[in-house]
């Protein structure tokens, strides 16, 4: 099905009328567009759920970075995963020929409509451009200059610095202006029955009984920004060894370091159970889900948990503020510093201040606190 162009006086200045509702209700295969990482199409989920639901035998793609589409597996809503790491999103990308690669498979999906998903600080237009040369006939996005003829449903751009909304809200207002409502606002992340029968095998290899629980920590990000320093996080680690509770190691072995610090007091440790570089993704959202409470960074992991309602503690550089945990009890912590919001990948002022600056008592102590809560309780942010 191919949807008409809207006409040039359908949408002006962003605002929402009639028309382009109804041809967005008659969209039956819709391109969701979230180029970034694992964190950023989780946070994605509950708009592509609307778009979903708003509308009988619709059929969702998700153009995606290779993060992004790890995650097919686990995200009903979505029916195809078109892979593409583009070159406004990284710098080790294959240039112009992924991108004619991209456009090719976006054409041959033949969508009637497509949702370009981006933070406020992110331009939608590369990624429009690639729809509009694709022939999509109807784009969605937010904005902050006039696209003209590449996005023909506009939402002007309004979060700045100053205000802005959480991510999961932002993408819901956005397909909210064509129609697509959400019954259900929660992340999407499907843990599978042999995930979590793999995951039990392992743990019981560690002496771990079935009915146990345990602590989960995850030490890794992306971004070496957003890891709270390894050395801390194992003095944080050291503190909660009295919960009765078994510690659970995830991530990689190279997580900042973080295996090296733990072999130091591994004597200290005997709960521990180390299963970093070991586990699948579906395995680790199988041991989230266990998990009595979750230790990790800004990154896909405390994501994954909210998508879960596993309680997180969140240990938060100052680089995206709009990317907390959402509907799920947690405690998000950070020394909040001059430079705040810096959308870097490496600290640019050398000192990392914004997480060293959190004591590892203070760590312990909110995973004690999400411990101690009924799982129903709401979170809430802590800064130094």
């Amino acid at each position: 099905m191919r949807l008409a162009a809207r006409s040039k006086d359908e949408y002006q200045d962003g605002k929402r009328e009639g028309p382009a509702v109804d041809a967005w209700r008659e969209a039956r295969r819709i391109l969701c567009v979230r180029l970034d990482g694992m964190g950023d199409v989780l946070m994605s989920t509950p708009a592509m759920r609307a778009l979903k639901q708003s509308a009988p035998g619709r059929s969702l793609a998700l153009l995606t970075s290779s993060a992004g589409a790890a995650l097919q597996p686990f995200l009903p809503e979505v029916d195809t995963v078109l892979r593409h790491d583009c070159g406004w999103v990284r710098n080790d990308t294959r240039g112009n020929a992924a991108d004619l690669d991209a456009i090719a498979r976006i054409r041959a999906w033949r969508p009637d409509a497509a949702v370009i998903f981006t933070v406020y600080s992110q331009s939608p237009l590369p990624a429009a451009m690639l729809c509009h040369l694709a022939g999509v006939p109807r784009v969605l996005a937010h904005c902050r200059e006039n696209p003209y003829r590449l996005i023909s449903d506009w939402q002007r751009e309004t979060d700045t610095d100053a205000s802005m909304r959480h991510e999961v809200r932002r993408q819901l207002d956005l397909v909210a202006a064509v129609g697509a409502v959400a019954s259900d606002e929660s992340l999407s992340f499907r843990v599978r029955d042999e995930d979590r029968e793999s995951l039990r095998a392992k743990v019981r290899a560690h002496g771990v009984a079935d009915e146990e629980d345990w602590i989960a920590i995850h030490g890794g990000a992306t971004a070496p920004s957003r890891r709270y320093p390894s050395a801390l996080l194992a003095q944080a680690i050291d503190s909660l060894r009295g919960e009765g509770r078994r510690l659970l190691l995830l991530g990689s072995p190279e997580d900042g370091g973080l295996a090296p610090e733990l072999a130091r007091r591994r004597v200290h440790l005997p709960g521990l159970v180390d299963l970093s570089g070991q586990l699948t993704l579906g395995e680790l959202g199988a041991a989230i889900e266990r998990a009595a409470v979750l230790v990790c960074n800004n990154s896909g992991p405390a994501h994954i948990a909210a998508a879960l309602h596993t309680p997180v503690v969140d240990l938060y550089a100052l680089t995206n503020p709009q990317h907390t945990p959402w509907n799920t009890a947690h405690r998000v912590l950070y020394r909040d510093v001059p430079c705040r919001n810096c959308y870097r990948s490496t600290c640019p002022e050398g000192h990392h201040a914004c997480l060293a600056g959190v004591p590892p008592r203070q760590v312990a102590d909110a995973a004690r606190e999400l411990l101690a809560m009924p799982t129903a309780t709401h979170g809430a942010t802590a800064h130094m």
